[in-house]
């Protein structure tokens, strides 16, 4: 199955799990994921905008930049993210993720569920 980018499913999500501003998110499979992955998206951040620290819960969750620079908290440590890096959270640890740079952030999201 190809799936051309002009079908990317896109939807803004607006203070996202208690973060700042509107979260774009691309998803690049829609509607045909595969059996225990919740999210295949690509997610994108302007500058000032963030996504909440949550948990996650019986899911694993699986961030890499592509493009821009990102502050990211993993559990208690918050770390500066780059393209190429990439964040795992399992299940019962949280995250968040935030564009505190002055270019447009933009990094893929896969969660997969457990069985």
């Amino acid at each position: 199955m190809i799936i051309n980018q002009a079908n990317h499913a896109g939807e803004v999500r607006h203070e996202m799990r208690g973060g700042s501003g509107d979260v774009i998110m691309q998803h690049l499979i829609p509607g045909a994921l595969p059996a225990h992955c919740r999210i295949y998206s690509h997610i994108i951040l302007e500058p000032g905008c963030s996504i909440g620290y949550h948990v996650h819960e019986k899911e694993t969750e699986i961030f890499t930049i592509l493009e821009g620079v990102a502050d990211a908290t993993d559990g208690d440590e918050t770390i500066k993210m780059n393209p190429g890096d990439s964040l795992i959270t399992g299940p019962g640890c949280g995250h968040a993720m935030a564009n505190t740079g002055d270019t447009t952030l933009r990094f893929s999201a896969v969660i997969v569920t457990e069985a």
